[in-house]
């Protein structure tokens, strides 16, 4: 970790040039950050439900299936190691107008899940001060991670860990304290039943499946890390391994929460099924009756901090994508600009779209509702295209030589699978967005056709056959 507010090697980074100052503990930080460790809390009444009880495999089986995503990106963030993500992967697997389609899709996500970390730590903040309106706690909230990101990628780190560290610390506050209940007073539903559902309902495999789809919007954020090939230290590699080691460090405390949420709650899966007004507090519930409010209070200040700083690595992962996609000629150019090794103007617009949905939603009272429904389709959508470009890439066009079958072959179409399935379940509305935003972007393409967009991005000769 360098000192200082920036190295000496950002300050001199020229423009079109991003400043290589991360390393590998700021990868981590920034892909927790988005997803936030304790993600789980906000559904976990709806998975419970859903799941007849067994919360806890539900995460287990949506961490595997996420790991095959993670898996792909680890493959392309070696053939590409720049920023843009899944939109450079897709260029160089599938060709240039695939790489616009999963850049464009990608950019729905990754505008609109800040605002909606924004507006939780909106409500959050008002919930605690009642005098100050939703919306401007939001707004505020957007003022301050825009400074940050804006002062530069390390100090925004810097910030970021201090803001996870308090996460982590909270987390741990409640696994000690539902431990200790637990041991003194033993459990309120059977010591296996977050893994085999409670009895309330009877286990299902349609049930968990069902649930799963849901619990894997909870890890979206951890591609994020790959929007930071560019300015880490020590070549790609160690974004690779940064994007397995956030995945899987997710997926263990979403499971050890729930599992021991699980077994304190003070009300049947069935229960909760026949009462969907209770499934939103229902972590917060179970924590008041087995704990007491102050627990209860400590996990909603921590909720709404680390939802703010959830969105400071969103707008910065939005900020690299608008950077990448500027720079290749696909919007704007002046986005493509640098200062000091900072994309400011591409964070500025990101921070503004985000400003607008944000504030939007925090004034009326079904705002949250309608940015949840759409936030995740984009990424989805993306994420299929990320598998199809590790098929393109080592199977279909063998630049790596031949192919590892598992690894080029089966777990991309494995991963692909579950996205496609999570998209045919989504809401329709979700659905209605995506297939209008991806029309917009088919017309961009078609505009676009026969224009130069610049030189494809180099190949990394030599860092293409590691693979996994």
């Amino acid at each position: 970790m360098a000192s200082g507010t920036e190295s000496p090697t950002a300050a001199r980074a020229p423009d079109g040039r991003l400043s290589r100052s991360l390393g590998f503990r700021d990868l981590v930080v920034y892909g927790l950050l988005f997803i936030a460790p304790m993600a789980p809390v906000g559904i976990f009444g709806t998975l419970d439900a859903r799941s007849h009880g067994a919360v806890a495999l539900v995460y287990v089986v949506a961490t595997v299936a996420m790991a095959c995503t993670a898996f792909s990106y680890a493959q392309m963030v070696r053939v590409a190691p720049q920023a843009g993500s899944v939109f450079t992967y897709a260029r160089k697997g599938l060709g240039e107008g695939p790489g616009l389609i999963a850049g464009w899709m990608a950019m729905l996500d990754y505008l609109l899940i800040p605002a909606v970390a924004y507006l939780f730590s909106g409500i959050a903040m008002n919930a605690l001060v009642p005098g100050v309106s939703r919306w401007v706690w939001t707004a505020l909230a957007v003022l301050v991670t825009t400074l940050l990101n804006l002062w530069g990628v390390r100090v925004a780190a810097r910030v970021g860990f201090a803001v996870l560290a308090m996460e982590i610390a909270v987390l741990v506050v409640f696994v000690v304290a539902a431990v200790t209940v637990l041991a003194g007073g033993g459990a309120r539903r059977g010591w296996l039943s977050p893994l085999t559902g409670d009895g309330s309902l009877g286990f299902s495999v349609a049930a968990v499946l069902g649930a799963v789809s849901v619990a894997v919007l909870s890890y979206l954020g951890f591609d994020a890390i790959a929007s930071f090939a560019e300015e880490v230290t020590g070549g790609s590699a160690k974004v690779a391994r940064a994007v397995l080691f956030c995945l899987g460090l997710t997926g263990v405390l979403f499971f050890a929460q729930t599992y021991l949420a699980a077994l304190l709650a003070p009300v049947t899966a069935a229960e909760l099924a026949a009462d969907p007004g209770a499934q939103g507090p229902a972590f917060y519930d179970t924590v008041d009756a087995a704990v007491g409010g102050w627990l209860h209070d400590l996990v909603a200040v921590s909720k709404a901090i680390g939802a703010a700083f959830a969105a400071l690595a969103g707008q910065a992962a939005a900020g690299r994508l608008l950077f990448a996609m500027a720079r290749e000629g696909r919007l704007p150019r002046a986005l493509a600009h640098t200062s000091g090794g900072t994309p400011r103007r591409a964070l500025l617009v990101a921070a503004a779209v985000t400003l607008v949905a944000a504030v939007w939603a925090a004034r009326r009272d079904d705002g949250l509702d309608h940015l949840v429904s759409v936030v995740d389709i984009g990424a989805l959508v993306a994420f299929t295209l990320l598998h199809a470009s590790v098929v393109g890439w080592f199977v279909v066009r063998r630049a790596a030589g031949p192919p590892v079958w598992w690894r080029h072959l089966l777990v991309p179409v494995l991963g692909a699978a579950v996205t496609v399935a999570v998209i045919v379940e989504a809401a329709p509305a979700a659905q209605l967005v995506g297939a209008i935003w991806l029309a917009v972007g088919l017309v961009v393409l078609v505009a676009q056709r026969g224009r130069r967009a610049g030189p494809p991005p180099a190949d990394p000769k030599g860092t293409v056959g590691a693979g996994g």
